[in-house]
């Protein structure tokens, strides 16, 4: 992406710091050099020398400036690149764009008649695309909750968009099996968190879509036959349940300490069990 339009390729990214004791949704930008490398990082500036933020009038509303995906695209149709930006809220947000790689400080939210735009669930994932064919933008989102979402362009090409309610193009995906452990096998699409990429994949005029997600498996720790697990996991989450209740049902701060500890030792038994994989994985739907 060209966000500053001196022929080559940059690199934007949303991020997230503290300032003033506060969380703020940054945007950073890698400028590209003729070379194919990049410069540093660094912080994206409106016109007026200040960071790029979706504004907040309180701590209550600070996931709204904490920002997942800015996309760079001509979004009301004058030449110029604006910026379509998601936060943590589920909510969308312009950065007007003057040209060059400068905008205007202060976004606009998008809004559906007189109500913010708004995804299922949280995190919100903008990619702007002409999913529909018909020659307008429309706006393809992810979700904290899984699956993908899809708001329809009414306006035309050329033409700020005027978008209806999200549909669901991908439903999110639940786990497949009544066990206590979550194993690859048991996943056929995506589970949560996920962020999404259009493109044309296998070139056949058709756009196609990428769903990145989050998971996390657990197995049981080897050694241990599934009829174990399953007795021991069973004794395991009868401790544990005893010990939730009372840390809940401590009052005074010695009995809350002990029982805050009891509840540590529990838990640190679960390992013993099962062990737990973070991580993610890509799938690919082609549209036919």
């Amino acid at each position: 992406m060209d966000l500053d339009q001196d022929g080559v390729n940059d690199i934007l990214s949303g991020s997230y710091s503290r300032m003033q004791q506060e969380m703020a949704g940054l945007f950073q930008i890698l400028k590209g050099k003729p070379d194919g490398t990049f410069a540093a990082a660094t912080t994206l500036l409106g016109i007026d020398g200040e960071p790029l933020i979706i504004p907040i009038e309180s701590r209550e509303e600070m996931t709204k400036n904490i920002c997942t995906r800015p996309t760079a695209v001509d979004w009301d149709g004058d030449g110029d690149l604006d910026l379509v930006v998601g936060n943590f809220a589920g909510s969308f947000y312009v950065f007007s764009g003057k040209g060059k790689g400068e905008f205007f400080p202060k976004p606009e939210p998008i809004m559906v008649g007189d109500s913010p735009l708004q995804i299922t669930g949280a995190h919100s994932d903008p990619f702007v695309v002409d999913w529909d064919n018909d020659g307008d933008l429309d706006l393809v989102s992810g979700s904290s909750n899984g699956g993908v979402q899809w708001s329809e362009n009414q306006t035309g090409k050329g033409k700020t968009p005027e978008l209806t309610q999200f549909k669901t193009l991908i439903d999110a995906t639940r786990r497949t099996s009544s066990s206590m452990y979550l194993k690859e096998s048991e996943l056929f699409g995506p589970t949560q968190s996920t962020r999404v990429w259009v493109d044309d994949v296998n070139s056949d005029g058709k756009l196609d879509i990428l769903v990145g997600d989050s998971v996390t498996l657990v197995s049981r720790v080897e050694g241990i036959s599934e009829q174990e697990f399953t007795n021991k996991y069973a004794e395991w989450q009868k401790d544990f349940d005893a010990a939730m209740k009372e840390y809940s049902d401590a009052k005074e701060p010695e009995e809350r300490r002990k029982a805050s500890q009891r509840y540590q030792e529990v838990y640190s038994q679960r390992s013993k069990l099962m062990t737990q994989e973070r991580t993610g994985f890509v799938w690919l739907y082609v549209q036919k």
